[in-house]
């Protein structure tokens, strides 16, 4: 046997895998505040002459304010700072051509406003920075409806089996099941292949987590903390 199918044999049957299965979630419920650390205010006021509810970005619009966003004027009239009355928050991924959509809509019954449809990954990128998700941002590959986690150190190898590997490795193994089981969704490809000369852990990490998951503050934090494990 080859060096090279040796490897890709040693790698395919210790590559460990594990799977939170289902699906995403199609859509999640949030807090008000979610809005803000997003990066957004919403608004009351009219759209087209309708009143009606709508977003902009956060700090850059106040009451009084006139303006047009493709071809669409806006007049605020109010600049909330609580959850309307009787309504509530939903968000959920929509794609399209290859893009990841954030979409919310203020909801009361079964009346539904959409409030904000934005590129899903730049939401993402500006939130794990103004959160300080480093980890998260630095190892962000690409957005769907589910987001898919990269991160690897040094030279790969032969990957140490389940019963091999040391602490620190299922350490980040129980945090990131965690984060999967708290997401509902999850799937994580781990390989661990030992130290480099100097004593630090080399390994190769892809994980996918529901995008709309980690728009929840709480579980971003999580995932965060969890890839901090392998630094």
């Amino acid at each position: 046997m080859s060096r090279i199918l040796e490897l890709k044999l040693e790698q395919a049957i210790n590559t460990l895998v594990f799977e939170t299965l289902g699906q995403p979630e199609k859509e999640r419920e949030f807090k008000f505040k979610s809005l803000k650390r997003w990066g957004f205010d919403l608004l009351f006021g009219k759209k087209d002459g309708k009143d009606t509810f709508f977003t902009a970005e956060y700090g850059q619009k106040k009451k009084g304010d006139t303006y047009t966003l493709d071809d669409v004027k806006y007049e605020v009239e109010e600049v909330l700072t609580e959850m309307p009355k009787n309504k509530k928050i939903f968000a959920h991924i929509e794609m399209a051509e290859g893009r990841a959509y954030l979409i919310a809509q203020l909801r009361e019954g079964d009346e539904n406003i959409e409030i904000l449809r934005v590129p899903a990954g730049a939401v993402l990128v500006a939130y794990f920075k103004k959160h300080k998700l480093l980890n998260l941002l630095e190892s962000l590959k690409n957005v769907g409806t589910a987001t898919e986690l990269v991160k690897h150190r040094g030279q790969e190898g032969k990957p140490y089996p389940f019963e091999k590997l040391p602490n620190i490795a299922r350490r980040f193994l129980r945090a990131a099941k965690d984060v999967e089981k708290e997401a509902e969704f999850g799937r994580i490809a781990f390989a661990y292949f030992g130290e480099n000369k100097d004593g630090d852990p080399r390994y190769w990490t892809a994980w996918l987590l529901p995008t709309i998951a980690l728009f929840e503050l709480d579980i971003a934090q999580k995932a965060d903390k969890a890839l901090a494990i392998l630094d």
